[in-house]
């Protein structure tokens, strides 16, 4: 892919994976066009400030809610490449208003899955997650669901160009509303909450998640659900490195979290292949998708992706290094 022919739209480009995906294919790829849609307008004026729309730029900003159709269909008008990002993603927000969640993170994709046909945009990437596996809350439901939609939009496509898959990764260090936000508000105090400390969970750092984004946009045949090997650590450790010292409550595990987490399952492996860096689930009808990872290595019988079981569990040491000037 040449990225300086190509025009690419981001949706919640003013989240934090949107933003850092602006800073890095800004001033590494220098693409065409970059076009930052979201709808929240306060974010955008403060996203310009640092990445302008004047000049040569090629930024644009572009208010709309993946929630509306004609909105999305003006947006998309010469588009090449759409990485989804745009989402409802707080747990317990979405247990609380879980329409809000259905329209956003299902309708939501469906809008952009229709665009993006009628559009002509020729590569379509959304972001899951691991809760979108087995998932027990409503958010991993949504997530589930965008991800067949994303999938079997290939086939919605037919003989048109536009070709969709998936990238599903773990919790994003730092982000917005995560634990660990919440762990450096409390160290202050001396005391922090911990809903059990047995708990595991994969990690991916912003910049780790764009590259790995823009790895898969680059790779893709359309269909496949890309799953990076991350890191794993339990929020015992995490805690010990992010509040050395600190006295720790344990409060139980919230309605619709779970102990372990799981980016691929044992059922998914049965039509997913592993290379040196990743995972690679291909669609059940394998297309030609199967032909271009024929080259990945079968998954053994019963094969799981779990955080608890995980080989690369973060030493302290890592941890650290992980977390940079956050520990």
């Amino acid at each position: 892919m040449n990225w300086h022919d190509l025009c690419v739209l981001v949706t919640g480009g003013t989240g934090s994976f949107g933003r850092k995906f602006v800073e890095v294919v800004l001033r590494e790829l220098g693409p065409k066009k970059l076009i930052i849609l979201s709808r929240d307008e306060l974010k955008q004026h403060e996203m310009r400030q640092r990445f302008p729309d004047r000049g040569d730029s090629p930024s644009r900003y572009f208010i709309g809610d993946v929630r509306d159709r004609e909105r999305l269909y003006r947006a998309f008008q010469g588009v090449d490449v759409v990485v989804h990002a745009a989402a409802l993603k707080q747990v317990p927000a979405c247990e609380y208003n879980p329409f809000e969640a259905i329209l956003t993170n299902i309708m939501g994709a469906k809008n952009v899955i229709d665009a993006a046909i009628d559009c002509g945009v020729k590569r379509v990437l959304t972001l899951s997650t691991d809760k979108a596996v087995n998932p027990i809350n409503l958010y991993g439901a949504t997530k589930l669901c965008a991800e067949k939609l994303f999938v079997d939009g290939n086939a919605y496509a037919g003989a048109r160009a536009t070709r969709f898959s998936c990238a599903r990764y773990g919790n994003v260090v730092a982000s917005r509303g995560s634990v660990i936000p919440i762990l450096l508000e409390q160290r202050h105090n001396g005391r922090i909450t911990l809903t059990d400390p047995r708990m595991t969970r994969f990690w991916i750092t912003l910049d780790q998640g764009v590259r790995f984004v823009i790895q898969c946009i680059e790779e893709m045949e359309g269909g496949e659900i890309f799953v990076p090997k991350i890191p794993s650590t339990t929020l015992l450790d995490l805690s010990r490195a992010l509040a050395p010292g600190c006295e720790v409550d344990v409060i139980g595990v919230r309605p619709g979290e779970k102990i372990h987490e799981v980016l691929l399952s044992e059922d998914e492996a049965q039509h997913a292949v592993e290379l040196d860096h990743m995972f690679v689930i291909l669609p059940l009808d394998g297309g030609h998708a199967a032909k271009r990872w024929s080259g990945g290595r079968p998954l053994a019988p019963g094969f799981r992706y779990a955080s608890d079981s995980n080989p690369l569990q973060l030493a302290p040491e890592a941890l650290t290094e992980l977390l940079g000037p956050l520990a």
